[in-house]
């Protein structure tokens, strides 16, 4: 459903949020936000470790009381072995779209040392708006650092948080 119509319907705002860490790694590629990104490790995980889009559909299932994504693809099954994150976030959206909602603004942050994240933002906010259908006017996409503290700081891994507001018709 598109924004005005549930705004006018007085659609109730919902905010979700989300976060997720994995360890980097030699021998993997690194994908963060559905993007490859050139680096000499990537994130080890059961699928293929977005933190990004992980941290995105944790905040999305949030805003919607459906809990979190290991819920609705847990790590336990081997179907999602290596599974490319961009359907984990398909699959949130498509929740969104089922209960006539509609997500308003979605903000990540992906916070590591390392690699730079601001040369690949643009790039980033345009794959998950064509993931979500959603103009990329509504989403944020940056990165912070730890001030080289802790497990990110020693560069041993990649955190991401994300924040969404989905608008939810009034029951």
């Amino acid at each position: 459903m598109d924004l005005k119509t549930l705004i006018a319907a007085g659609a109730i705002p919902r905010i979700g949020t989300g976060f997720d860490v994995h360890a980097l790694t030699e021998g993997r590629k690194l994908i963060l936000c559905g993007i490859e990104i050139p680096h000499t490790h990537g994130l080890s995980g059961h699928s293929d470790a977005d933190v990004a889009i992980h941290a995105l559909c944790d905040a999305i299932y949030g805003a919607l009381a459906e809990g979190d994504i290991g819920r609705h693809f847990p790590p336990s099954e081997a179907t999602w072995k290596n599974a490319d994150s961009a359907h984990f976030l398909r699959h949130a959206a498509q929740l969104v779209a089922s209960k006539g909602a509609a997500i308003t603004n979605a903000d990540i942050t992906i916070i590591c040392e390392h690699p730079k994240i601001t040369p690949h933002a643009q790039t980033m906010r345009t794959r998950l708006a064509d993931l979500l259908e959603i103009p990329i006017t509504r989403i944020s996409v940056k990165a912070t650092t730890t001030e080289k503290l802790g497990f990110p700081g020693r560069n041993e891994g990649i955190a991401a948080q994300a924040t969404v507001c989905v608008l939810v018709p009034a029951e």
